[in-house]
């Protein structure tokens, strides 16, 4: 028993990697795609572009191998049954339910690093992905250049005189009016930028600073300077994957992914019965339509997921998985095992 075991499961792993890396690759380039629009607002290099395709590799991971668990469990099982091997198995008095229990010890150990992926994981490279952006967005803001319209540094007007090679600032001139009758003029001979934590500073180093109004005039000499608290980039914090799903911050659309994805986690599981019924045929007698099966299959699953939420909300998990489950063995027991 063991040794047919291997036998279908070597069957199937060779389907499920010609079948992974496919999927992988485009999914890989959708989300590539998607990402490549950030640069009309940032600039990224390719180091960054790098880091955030790391940061949704576990998504691309979470949406293609159930489906690539699905797709290869079957045809492995259409292709033994085309070679006839899956009805020599059957006439030597081995039972239908042997192949589904052959395949739900990977199905079991897929389901759970679904679960760990999108509960434990996602959370994390979700708030990476978007501090690194609101991060960089914050920078895309703090883009300084030495011009003679001077630039826009939050309430105050920034001329620089010249930007070193090093990215330091020479001949800096900063002018804000904070009332309507006070004025405040900072000179400095060099200028840097620095990022505290998501707050990005600047540092002024050897210069003078006026204040006028039409009753005082009052002037400082400096050697450092910091402008504090100018751009500071929205950066969300959390400890613990518990502390960000119950957190209050878009908790509508946590909920739909925490619906949806659990449905996805437990999808491996709970078509076992329907990849028996898909893929085991009889080619002398049937005519089969696998692929039209599998196409249906994952429209009707993604589709029930997905439409019953508005109705069900967390009710939808155990609605789809048991009416998913009793509809399935049904139809397994129907097409399979009354047969065999």
């Amino acid at each position: 028993m063991q040794r047919l075991q291997k036998y279908i499961l070597n069957n199937f792993s060779a389907l499920f990697m010609s079948i992974f890396l496919p999927l992988f690759v485009i999914a890989s380039v959708i989300f590539l795609i998607k990402l490549s629009t950030y640069t009309a607002v940032i600039q990224l290099s390719i180091w960054e572009m790098g880091k955030l395709y790391l940061f949704v590799l576990p998504e691309i991971l979470f949406y293609t191998l159930p489906i690539t668990f699905f797709i290869a469990a079957t045809l492995s099982l259409f292709k033994l049954s085309n070679d006839n091997e899956i009805i020599v198995i059957f006439a030597l008095g081995i039972e239908p339910g042997f192949i589904v229990k052959t395949f739900f010890k990977p199905a079991f150990i897929l389901s759970l690093l679904l679960a760990f992926d999108f509960l434990v994981v996602s959370p994390h490279t979700t708030v990476l992905s978007k501090n690194f952006l609101s991060y960089k967005k914050s920078e895309a803001k703090f883009n300084l250049a030495a011009s003679e319209f001077g630039n826009s540094f939050g309430d105050w007007l920034l001329y620089i005189g010249e930007k070193d090679k090093d990215g330091t600032f020479s001949k800096v001139f900063l002018f804000n009016k904070k009332q309507e009758n006070e004025e405040i003029l900072i000179a400095a001979k060099r200028a840097t930028v620095i990022n505290d934590a998501g707050i990005l500073r600047l540092k002024l180093m050897d210069g003078e600073g006026y204040s006028y109004s039409t009753n005082k005039f009052s002037q400082v000499n400096f050697k450092a300077m910091l402008i504090n608290d100018t751009l500071k980039a929205d950066l969300t914090t959390y400890k613990q994957p518990l502390q960000y799903w119950l957190s209050k911050e878009n908790a509508g659309r946590k909920k739909h992914v925490l619906i949806k994805d659990t449905l996805l986690s437990l999808f491996p599981m709970i078509t076992l019965f329907l990849i028996a019924s898909i893929g085991i045929v009889q080619v002398r007698h049937q005519k089969s339509k696998v692929y039209l099966y599998l196409f249906l299959t994952i429209v009707l699953y993604y589709g029930m997921t997905i439409g019953l939420e508005k109705m069900f909300q967390y009710y939808t998990i155990l609605v789809v998985t048991l009416s998913w489950l009793i509809a399935t063995y049904i139809f397994y027991r129907k097409t399979i095992v009354n047969k065999f």
